[in-house]
């Protein structure tokens, strides 16, 4: 009971990061209709910027995320939308799949170049220290990145259901139409959500990468998983992303635990493949029916 608790644990804190990603596909999705395949790039360039900035000015883990902030955000959101999306969409989403997807590449191989092939080290936001918690052992890591995970999207819910600019956001979700009828800047609102989606993948970027070190490979591992987290949970649902990341995170510590770890990276696609076969879309996500 004390290893499955401690697996659970684990699990939930690994699927918090893999949601943050997830919930960023879902809204770029709603509101755009636009699918970003470098997500996992994005964590990945993330990361770097905040190592760089520790490296450079000498600060904590947490100062370094602060000052990368701004800067992601324009690059990843502001810049990224106008340079990218914005002609690309009018020519159709296919030509935006094949433009992110040659992005997510440009950007890993830029950064094997620039940073080199081999990981580099990535401080913890906390000590690592272990905790004995009903005979699981738990570290201080973990339970940091819980907590800052469920504080964001605790706080990224709050925004969209409590403040007048997340509302807006939400209808430009639900019916662009109908968003433009009602008098809402709708192109403001889109280019909100990327600028939104920028700060989850720093977040994500942040508490993933002490982990498995900052590496130019990362962020194409970590982006198929949120990818797939979205889709099993329901891709025009912020609820539905958010559960399949956590389902993901824990089923795959339980797969590496109790099966084997060389069929670890082979769940989420199993999972992925289930659930389009029997539920297509989402386990939590909603029907849509489109008139072609």
């Amino acid at each position: 009971m004390e290893i499955f608790l401690q697996l659970l644990i684990s699990g939930i804190a690994t699927g918090s990061i893999y949601a943050l990603a997830a919930v960023g596909f879902a809204l770029l999705w709603q509101t755009a209709g636009a699918i970003n395949f470098a997500q996992g790039e994005f964590m990945m360039v993330a990361s770097f910027i905040i190592l760089g900035i520790i490296h450079l000015l000498g600060v904590g883990v947490l100062p370094a995320f602060i000052i990368a902030l701004p800067i992601v955000m324009f690059l990843l959101g502001f810049v990224f939308k106008r340079v990218l999306v914005d002609p690309l969409l009018k020519a159709g989403d296919f030509s935006l799949v094949i433009a992110t997807v040659g992005l997510g590449i440009f950007l890993r191989e830029g950064f094997r170049l620039i940073a080199g092939a081999f990981p580099l080290p990535f401080p913890k936001l906390v000590p690592d220290t272990v905790f004995n918690i009903g005979g699981a052992l738990i570290s201080a890591n973990e339970i940091a990145i819980l907590v800052m995970s469920l504080i964001v999207i605790a706080a990224l819910q709050w925004f969209l259901n409590r403040t007048f600019i997340g509302r807006c956001m939400e209808a430009t979700a639900q019916n662009t139409d109908v968003a433009r009828i009602l008098g809402i800047d709708v192109d403001r609102m889109i280019l909100y959500t990327f600028m939104l989606n920028a700060v989850l993948v720093t977040v994500a970027g942040m508490l993933i990468t002490p982990t498995y070190s900052a590496k130019f490979s990362n962020g194409e591992i970590f982006g198929q998983v949120a990818f797939m987290a979205a889709i099993v949970g329901g891709f025009n649902q912020v609820r539905g992303a958010l559960i399949g990341g956590f389902l993901i995170g824990v089923l795959d510590n339980m797969m590496a635990f109790y099966i084997s770890t060389q069929y670890r990276t082979a769940l989420p696609l199993l999972l992925l493949i289930i659930v389009i076969l029997f539920k297509p879309e989402g386990l939590f996500g909603r029907r849509e029916e489109r008139r072609i």
